[in-house]
């Protein structure tokens, strides 16, 4: 809007009015008559009041058009204060469930587990010994620490020829690096003491003798020469009837040993049977277990079958998880049996305690040797509903879960948001949960065969573990989200995953259907974090958004006439 014109009727007027008073202010008037206005408001009390006025919302105006942030009410500045000091209890309740939760961990999966390798002979020096040294995984290092130096020589040859290619020419340089080749060449091999045999049918003959370690696989493989190392074989039929100094690590349908062993037999085969002698300890994972009259085992027995018969001796320990087990022979030591079914019969001689756990009482024959009675203890198929010491830990659990959700919804908001946002697309997060539920630990033990990939497939399998925790939240995150509403801060999210989870932990608690909402939870979880990563990792397409409009140069009405 231009201003005023300088006409007779406008000087004439007694007071001002708004419009020229405001274009006063904005500097907008001509200098004669901005002149004249100024000497009327030092004159006039009233037109005087009028341009403080109009100056001061004017002032306000532009002051609330440049702030970004309102300003935060006193009233409410006092109670968000007040509200942090009395939340200072939210801390002490944070380190509570995070020490239920590591002390739930501890008794409910690693106390138990260690307690029974203690009883099987493998303590924390000599579990650490067997996984790592003495595994198959471990043989062929030798070879890759050779490949390892000459890898650092090269890096040391490389960058001393970076340093010095100033001060040598291009012939010495050249001459440098065949020099360089020319040595690696002649640099000696290590002698192999591995051997390697395959074939639809192996034979090793009674007066053959291999000086090292045997790798050998085959449809039929009879082992009856002597191994001075360690035994490595996969195949459908296995009889060892030789002499094997090392270990034997087997991994076959039906395997036989009526031979003799010097270290240790470890393997998973569909049908067992010694009649030799092992000197160390025998751990099997199978179907059909047998230790025959006349077998010795040196060490401890651990077994994970389906059915465990024991007629022979065993120096030291029983550890049995099986569908039914059977004990005619000795046993030197204490046995501890989960099963289905126990039989111990007359012959049986067993010096420790034993320990039982199953759905039957145990068959103890009257002539049987034991050191003292059998501890039976009664187990039952799912959880015990009528039992308090279920609900503790149900409660207990509920807890640690939503301690792990608050540190990874604190850690990664944004992540989380994504991921609850595509927990709503069922279909998609169902179907491709399923996917990544079943591959990724086939990938992950796939990856733990190969030396190299040994890190990288641990790794994936703990990944994979951890989401199976992690999909459930942000199920459950999504099911308080319908029940409060939408939000994306951090503090009312979390919240909507407790109420959730706990809803989503109830529903899990129901007899005979429980089990298959949490397989769907987790299921459902996991396609979740899967679309959440994928769409993390897509290129952001820019095509399709409208050009905003060009703003005009100045405000409507103030374009100059």
């Amino acid at each position: 809007m231009a201003p005023p014109r300088e006409d007779a009727s406008w000087r004439s007027a007694e007071h001002l009015d708004e419009m020229t008073c405001l274009f006063y202010i904005e500097r907008q008037l001509e200098r004669a008559r901005a002149l004249e206005v100024s000497a009327h408001a030092e004159s006039c009390s009233m037109c005087r009041t009028l341009l403080r006025a109009i100056e001061r919302e004017s002032r306000l105006l532009t002051r609330a058009m440049l702030e970004e942030d309102e300003p935060f009410p006193a009233r409410l500045a006092a109670f968000r204060r007040t509200a942090q000091r009395s939340l200072q209890w939210v801390w002490p309740l944070v380190f509570g469930l995070a020490a239920t939760g590591v002390y739930a961990l501890y008794t409910g999966y690693i106390e138990p587990w260690q307690q029974n390798l203690e009883q099987a002979g493998f303590g924390g020096s000599n579990l650490l010994n067997l996984l790592i040294f003495q595994s198959a995984f471990w043989k062929g290092w030798q070879s890759m620490l050779s490949f390892f130096e000459i890898l650092a020589l090269l890096i040391v040859a490389g960058i001393a020829a970076l340093f010095f290619r100033r001060r040598l020419r291009r012939g010495s340089a050249l001459a440098l690096v065949l020099a360089g080749f020319c040595g690696l060449l002649a640099y000696p091999a290590p002698a192999g003491a591995t051997e390697f045999r395959k074939g639809d049918s192996v034979t090793i003959p009674a007066d053959e003798v291999i000086h090292g370690d045997l790798y050998a696989s085959g449809g039929r493989i009879r082992v009856a020469g002597t191994i001075e190392g360690d035994l490595i074989i996969a195949g459908g039929d296995i009889e060892i009837s030789g002499h094997v100094l090392g270990d034997v690590l087997a991994s076959c349908g039906s395997l036989r040993v009526p031979g003799k062993v010097g270290g240790n037999i470890r393997g998973y085969t569909g049908n067992s049977t010694l009649r030799g002698s092992v000197a160390r300890n025998v751990m099997l994972f199978g179907g059909d277990i047998n230790i025959d009259r006349g077998a010795q085992i040196g060490g401890s027995l651990t077994t994970f079958a389906g059915h465990v018969s024991i007629d022979g001796t065993v120096d030291h320990d029983l550890l049995a998880f099986t569908g039914q087990t059977t004990v005619g022979g000795t046993i030197n030591g204490g046995a501890k049996i989960t099963a289905s079914d126990l039989n111990i019969d007359s012959g049986a001689a067993i010096a420790g305690p034993v320990t039982f756990r199953g759905e039957h009482p145990p068959s103890v024959s009257p002539e049987a040797k034991l050191a003292s009675p059998v501890q039976y203890t009664r187990t039952h198929r799912g959880p015990d509903y009528g039992s308090p010491h279920y609900y503790i830990w149900q409660v207990i659990w509920t807890a640690a879960y939503i301690l792990f959700g608050l540190v990874l919804f604190a850690l990664m908001p944004v992540f989380v948001g994504e991921a609850v946002g595509s927990a709503e697309r069922y279909g998609a997060s169902l179907g491709l949960g399923l996917l990544v539920g079943c591959s990724m630990p086939i990938a992950a033990l796939i990856a733990c065969v190969t030396v190299v990939g040994l890190f990288v497939g641990v790794a994936a399998l703990f990944l994979w573990w951890a989401c199976l925790y992690f999909a459930q939240l942000i199920v459950g995150a999504m099911i308080g989200q319908w029940i409060m509403g939408r939000t994306r801060d951090l503090w009312p999210m979390i919240g909507r995953m407790a109420v959730g989870f706990v809803i989503l932990r109830l529903c899990t608690m129901i007899p005979h259907g429980g089990g298959f909402i949490k397989f769907a939870a987790i299921i459902w979880g996991l396609g979740a974090l899967a679309l959440a990563v994928y769409h993390r990792f897509q290129p952001r397409s820019s095509t399709g958004v409208p050009a905003a409009a060009p703003l005009p140069s100045a405000p409507i009405g103030m374009q100059p006439a």
